[in-house]
């Protein structure tokens, strides 16, 4: 009699399962929500870094601010490059990034004699440009720092520090196009003569 109890209530719940399933395929079909492909195409070209330095809580929302209308210039981590990709998707002039909206391009500093080894700073960053781990010194990798800054509020010690990037030979920004400056590859001949 428990085996045959144990069989309908087995049953009821793999009924009980179906129903719901077949209901909630059907809602996610008829309840879709499509997104603005626009909005798509101008997230895909921000750089994911999900600061919120552009006033937006994310990318994702900003995107949709610009095709909403809104300065295509805010994005701090992207800068000139970023308005000038999302300006030739929009078919509209190039602006500059000027005055307030001009980028000072920062990375974060951590000053290891004070670090703890909180693992704060770490959980805080977006795009991974700190290193280090429990109670040990942490680094930041300025490469992939975006200066957002989304690290410094949550050290505990103030560790953390902004630091303004000088323009050096390593990391030089040129300006100008390839199709500006003509560039002509050489290939080197090998002993017989070929290319």
């Amino acid at each position: 009699m428990t085996i045959q109890i144990l069989l309908y209530i087995l049953i009821v719940i793999a009924a009980l399962a179906l129903c719901f399933g077949v209901l909630l395929g059907f809602a996610s079909l008829k309840l879709k929500v499509e997104a603005d492909p626009l909005a798509e195409k101008i997230d895909a070209l921000l750089p994911q870094s999900q600061c919120g330095q552009c006033g937006y809580p994310g990318c994702k929302p900003y995107a949709q601010a610009i095709v909403n209308g809104d300065v295509i210039t805010k994005c701090i981590p992207g800068g000139q490059p970023t308005v000038v990709k999302i300006a030739e998707l929009l078919g509209v002039d190039v602006p500059q990034m000027e005055g307030a909206e001009a980028p000072e391009v920062k990375v974060a500093f951590v000053n290891e004699d004070m670090c703890i080894g909180c693992t704060k700073c770490i959980q805080a960053c977006p795009v991974d440009a700190i290193i280090g781990t429990n109670k040990s010194v942490h680094t930041i990798i300025p490469d992939l720092c975006t200066g957002c800054e989304l690290c410094v509020a949550p050290c505990p010690t103030d560790c953390i520090v902004m630091v303004k990037v000088e323009k050096n030979i390593d990391n030089w920004d040129w300006k100008m196009m390839p199709s500006v400056i003509p560039v002509k590859e050489i290939h080197e001949q090998a002993a017989g003569g070929k290319q």
